[in-house]
Parts: structure tokens; sequence; C-alpha cells
């Protein structure tokens, strides 16, 4: 079985609140965001290895056989707090839900310090000062730490694209495009309805 990777239940909500009060006790805001790094490197490691997923997942395995590899696997490679938290989880049977706990702990983290991560994606790759004139941008408009992640998605006319959690908010010109077709369509139609009701009426 693999780790599942569903949206953050009201469960995994409270393991990932425990870890941001353990992380934030053993270190502060950098042990915080040092943990984040490191449950992310640890998922992106189980999507890329179904052997590794599914030894954090198997309901086979038994719970003392699967600690003492965690601490095989991860002690001097890991933080403290990180292992920690991944015995905790081993015991509780809930390390098969590292995804979505790991979601919700990101979501803790960037609302704790007033952090958000957007994706943005423009037809030809932003440099620099582009990247970093955005984020102050907005960073000012949202009055948060914005973190600015650049993708180029060549399909697009032109125009941008940006991606704040599940929002998306389109202004690629091939959307005004669409939009504005869609409009002339409608606004086509209801004209000729008008017409024919008025034929109708006048009859």
């Amino acid at each position: 079985m693999a780790l599942t990777e569903s949206a953050p239940t009201a469960i995994a909500r409270i393991y990932a609140q425990s870890l941001l009060d353990l992380a934030e006790k053993d270190g502060g805001r950098e042990r915080v965001e040092s943990t984040l790094g490191e449950l992310e490197s640890i998922l992106e490691l189980a999507r890329s290895n179904r052997s590794f997923s599914e030894f954090l997942s198997s309901r086979v395995i038994a719970t003392d056989q699967r600690g003492k590899s965690l601490e095989k696997i991860f002690a001097g490679n890991a933080q403290p707090t990180t292992l920690r938290f991944l015995q905790i989880l081993n015991r509780k049977g809930r390390l098969g839900h590292l995804g979505e706990i790991a979601a919700a702990y990101d979501d803790a983290v960037q609302a704790k310090y007033g952090r958000v991560e957007i994706d943005v994606y423009t037809a030809e790759p932003l440099d620099a000062a582009a990247r970093d004139s955005m984020r102050a941008r907005l960073s000012s408009k949202l009055a948060k730490d914005v973190v600015v992640h650049a993708y180029t998605e060549p399909s697009m006319i032109g125009g941008i694209k940006f991606q704040i959690g599940d929002q998306l908010i389109d202004a690629s010109i091939e959307t005004r495009l669409r939009q504005m077709r869609d409009q002339i369509e409608r606004d086509g139609a209801a004209r000729l309805r008008g017409r024919y009701g008025s034929m109708i009426e006048g009859n």
C-alpha cells in the first residue's frame, strides 16, 4: 500500500500542529522550516521509490521492526525532531498518512509566519529581476511573505497564471480570448432571442 496523497483531514491537522509545537520548542522558526524541508524530502523519496513508500505505509511490517529501521535510516541523516515525529506516527499507525500530515504542516507553517507560496506560470522564463519584482508586488498586495515558484508553460500565448493553493488566477491571453468569445456568443444568442421575441409579439 502506497502513501496517501489526499487533502489534509482534521486528524492530519492535529498531528501537524503537534509537530509545529514540537519543532518550535526544539529550535524556533529555523527548526520549524527545516523540519518542513525534511518532510518534503522524505515524501519525494517515497514518491520516487515504491519500496520505501510501502515500507512507510505497510500494515504487514511490525511497528517495532519498522521503528528500528526508521532509527537506522534517519539517525544522523535527519533532525531529532523529524525522527521523533516519524516514530510517533509509526506507533500510532499513521505513517501511511504522512503526505496529508505534511501538507497540513505546510499550511500551519505558512499561517503562523504569514508566508504564502505562489506558483507563477508564464510563456517565457522569468529572469531573477522580474521574479524579485513580482515577489515584492505580491508581498505588498497580500501583506504576506511571498515565496514565488516560477514555471514556464510554452503553450501559453502570453499573460500570466497564478496558483495559490487550490485557487487558480488565470490572466493568460488565451483565457481572455476565450472569455471574449464566450461573451460574444452569449450576447449574440441573447440578441437573437430578443429579435425573434419581438417578431412574435408583433404578430
